[in-house]
């Protein structure tokens, strides 16, 4: 017993791959290693940004209300069930047996804090569309400390409706607040300062939980141990042990070959394309091609680049087409704008612009000779190897027709950074926006200033208005077209392609099948061989 304890201490003091430890764990215990390729920009639900890592390591913490699955269907997480008669009053039932870790039930008061929370200005959540809730303002916000949203009304314990200003469709509510209002336990948190809330160190380790596992520890540049949560309402989970390891695209490959790495999701974990085949190849791990709706999208703010000429410059300058031959090997498809082919709005006549480099450069010098700008800053995720290299190549066809761009690599944390202050003339990163509820992303993203573009106009907001009255799906995708032809013309955001992701899994690990949606809605259920 003692040589097999002196094993186990060594295989402790040795680094992961990567130079991450895992963490003292049991001889008998189960751990899967997932890596990831971007950093986290926090762990708490209230701090939420948009990126998927952080919706999903937050997720394994505090429930959704709902989750898509693999098949594109809300699923029931902490809520039974939302739904609505007109598109306006929401009604939210939570699971009968939904409880704390502590065992205090989940009700509808701890929805209720945690949407107030989302909008009181200390804390308020720009991950969730509070300015559509009634009893907001425009920006979403209610009066600072106070307790209630005249919009939000608690029912009996397990029940709460909540009123938006407008009309918005089942399947907008259901993938914005039913996915990323992650609600907190009113008992435990209301007693933490509230102006400190989003800062407060309690997120980092919370002793009070609703999903499957505990943060064990946490290094945001490098890793997020998880603990099984045994007191889990939906079953205690079977892997004791979860590692998100940061890792760099370049390494997933040996990380896989070795079984230093379990699984690669692909939205938080990025396997470079040149890897794919080696990946499929290898014995004991099954790759996984997930469903095309990973668009590396291409975000150009208008504010700073107000020239139209130059913006549909950019677009008709770079031969996306030659690039993702080259680089993607089929692995995808080109489409224009937001949405792809695997949502049912998707129009197939709306078509991709070609590349026409002679049209580009008459752009350019016509704007040039009005004074328009043409050196522009492009910001670019460094995790995101191969689409840097398109990057560089599309910065070489540009000064072809006569526009300079300096390419800056950052990491996701300070790419968000960055966009989020407009500091950008471009950006770009991998966005993931849900087939079954465009609205959600699309709308903040021409959302006018503070969004990423800076872009919006009537004819826009009104077709996207329209998306959330109307119910046929041709007269939906009727407006999202519009959308579309907008992206077409002015050009505040570009689709450099749609990536087909590879996720990948060691056969040890059962139960669990990386996909773009719903790799984590039953992680209860895991196992290991």
């Amino acid at each position: 017993m003692r040589n097999k304890k002196a094993f186990f201490s060594l295989l402790l003091a040795l680094a992961l791959l990567f130079g991450q430890l895992v963490p003292a764990v049991a001889e008998d215990s189960k751990t899967v290693n997932i890596g990831v390729t971007s950093t986290l920009t926090t762990l708490s639900p209230l701090a939420m940004d948009n990126t998927e890592i952080v919706k999903y390591a937050a997720s394994l913490v505090f429930l959704p209300l709902v989750e898509l699955n693999r098949e594109l269907e809300f699923v029931p997480q902490l809520a039974e069930s939302i739904t609505t008669e007109d598109n306006l009053n929401f009604v939210i039932t939570l699971r009968e047996g939904a409880a704390w870790s502590d065992g205090t039930p989940v009700t509808a008061e701890d929805v209720e804090y945690t949407l107030v929370l989302a909008a009181d200005p200390d804390t308020a959540n720009a991950s969730l569309a509070m300015y559509a809730v009634e009893g907001t303002d425009d920006g979403g916000l209610i009066e600072r400390g106070a307790q209630s949203i005249s919009g939000v009304k608690v029912q009996d314990e397990k029940t709460l409706t909540v009123t938006m200003k407008w009309p918005t469709a089942l399947y907008t509510f259901e993938n914005n607040f039913g996915r990323y209002l992650l609600t907190v336990p009113k008992h435990v948190v209301e007693k933490l300062e509230r102006e400190s809330l989003l800062t407060n160190p309690w997120f980092n380790q919370p002793d009070v939980i609703s999903g499957p596992y505990f943060i064990q520890q946490a290094d945001l540049q490098h890793y997020v141990h998880f603990v099984a949560n045994e007191s889990y309402f939906l079953g205690a989970p079977k892997i004791r042990y979860l590692n998100m390891n940061v890792v760099s695209a370049a390494q997933m490959l040996s990380g896989l070959t070795s079984g230093e790495i379990d699984l690669v999701q692909q939205t938080m974990g990025s396997i470079p394309v040149e890897d794919y085949e080696a990946v499929r190849n290898l014995a004991g791990v099954k790759a996984v091609r997930g469903t095309p709706v990973t668009n590396e999208s291409i975000f150009i703010n208008t504010a700073r680049v107000s020239d139209a000429r130059i913006r549909k410059a950019l677009l008709l300058g770079m031969d996306r087409e030659s690039m993702f031959d080259a680089l993607l090997e089929g692995n995808g498809e080109l489409v224009d704008g937001f949405l792809v082919s695997a949502s049912p709005y998707f129009a197939e006549d709306l078509g991709v612009t070609a590349y026409d480099p002679e049209e580009a450069r008459r752009l350019v010098d016509e704007a040039k000779a009005d004074g328009a700008e043409t050196n522009l800053t492009w910001y670019v995720n460094s995790s995101e190897s191969t689409w840097g290299q398109a990057v560089e190549y599309f910065a070489a066809m540009f000064e072809e027709i006569g526009l300079h761009i300096e390419i800056r690599t950052v990491d996701l944390a300070n790419l968000m950074d960055i966009a989020g202050n407009g500091e950008h003339d471009i950006m770009s990163v991998e966005y993931t926006y849900a087939p079954v509820d465009p609205y959600t992303d699309v709308a903040w993203l021409l959302g006018g200033e503070g969004s990423w573009t800076g872009y919006s106009t009537d004819e826009v907001a009104q077709a996207l208005a329209l998306t959330q009255e109307l119910t046929d799906v041709d007269e939906i995708t009727q407006q999202f077209l519009v959308v579309d032809r907008a992206m077409q013309d002015d050009v505040a955001m570009i689709s450099g392609w749609v990536l087909a992701s590879l996720g990948a899994v060691n056969e040890r690990v059962t139960g669990a099948e990386p996909d773009v949606f719903g790799t984590f809605v039953d992680v209860q259920n895991w196992d290991i061989q």
